[in-house]
């Protein structure tokens, strides 16, 4: 048997390129989603934009903005399994992941239209996506 068969040239350097670049491409990232926010906020401050209005708007926009680019990319190459992936994803993340940890740094309170009406919703919608899922694939009318 050959030595040379599954030897890869360079060695592990193409893990270290591939480590290096998914780093710095998150430290891009990040910087990018903060200096857009922070500048969005600002102009809408200057315009008279209240804070609240601002937090539900220009910042959902600048976090979000990297799972639109990454859909839009994903879409535009003909990988729309990747595109409805990352939205299923960042919304099952969103809810459980930063609901959970604002809940154990402190209480949140609830209103009752939200536990009596948008929470079945939501979970009706969840089931839904699940059910249509469940044969490997989600087709074009679903």
């Amino acid at each position: 048997m050959d030595d040379t068969q599954n030897h890869h040239p360079g060695g592990n350097l193409g893990d270290v390129t591939t480590s290096v670049l998914l780093i710095a491409g998150l430290l891009t990232l990040v910087a990018g989603a903060e200096l857009l926010v922070r500048g969005a906020s600002r102009i809408a401050a200057a315009a008279g934009v209240s804070p609240l209005v601002i937090g539900l708007t220009v910042v959902a926009f600048g976090t979000s903005a990297p799972e639109m680019a990454a859909s839009l990319g994903a879409s535009l190459t003909g990988n729309a399994d990747l595109a409805l992936g990352n939205v299923v994803g960042s919304n099952v993340f969103n809810v459980l992941g930063i609901l959970g940890v604002s809940a154990l740094v402190a209480p949140l309170g609830v209103a009752l239209r939200l536990v009596r009406i948008d929470v079945p919703i939501m979970l009706v919608v969840s089931l839904v996506v699940v059910g249509f899922a469940v044969n490997g694939s989600i087709s074009r009318w679903e």
